[in-house]
């Protein structure tokens, strides 16, 4: 029996040193491991830091002047502004802004595109610095650019909620209602 004790005991002392070498590897692990995680903790704290101070500075923005526009703005920007229609669908903000430059000075030449295909609808706004210059643009109403009669009117603002149909089902139209089940030679049915 003594014999299978120390034929026994070799392995577990050649064993020691191999896990001595795993627990060196795995503490190595670990250590890299939590290494990586201070760093990314060091990251996150930066960037919580770089968001706060973004919101700081929008909120003093906004009580400065923001970038967005309010009710007022649209408003006093729609009363500056026309309505061109029938306007070429090749034309250009600039032969737009050409073509009206005579009225007055022109903060911003916008043509309408569709969101699916984004080719031009054909027609466009264009907002003047001051409203006095909308009585010379609308005196260009039917005038011809790029060979076509264009349409020139005040712009209108869009009151919110205004026209906005009859929501979902909303009053009948005409068509197909679910009743009508065509001709039946053989009468009414049963039991009607």
């Amino acid at each position: 029996m003594a014999d299978v004790e120390t034929a026994a005991s070799p392995p577990n002392a050649g064993a020691d040193p191999v896990i001595d070498d795993g627990e060196e590897a795995e503490s190595k692990e670990i250590m890299l491991m939590k290494q990586r995680v201070a760093e990314m903790e060091a990251e996150a704290q930066k960037l919580r830091e770089l968001q706060a101070a973004a919101e700081a500075n929008n909120v003093s923005g906004e009580d400065g002047g923001s970038a967005m526009e309010t009710e007022e703005d649209k408003a006093a920007a729609d009363s500056r502004s026309v309505y061109v229609g029938n306007v070429d669908y090749s034309a250009t903000p600039e032969e737009i802004q050409m073509h009206f430059q005579a009225c007055g000075t022109i903060n911003r030449v916008t043509i309408l595109c569709d969101k699916f295909t984004g080719h031009p609808k054909g027609y466009a706004y264009v907002e003047f610095a001051e409203p006095e210059h909308i009585d010379a643009a609308l005196a260009m109403d039917n005038s011809l650019f790029r060979g076509r009669l264009i349409k020139v009117t005040a712009k209108r603002t869009n009151i919110p909620g205004f026209n906005r149909g009859r929501g979902r089902g909303g009053g009948y139209r005409g068509g197909y209602r679910g009743n009508y089940r065509g001709y039946s030679p053989y009468g009414r049915g049963r039991g009607r």
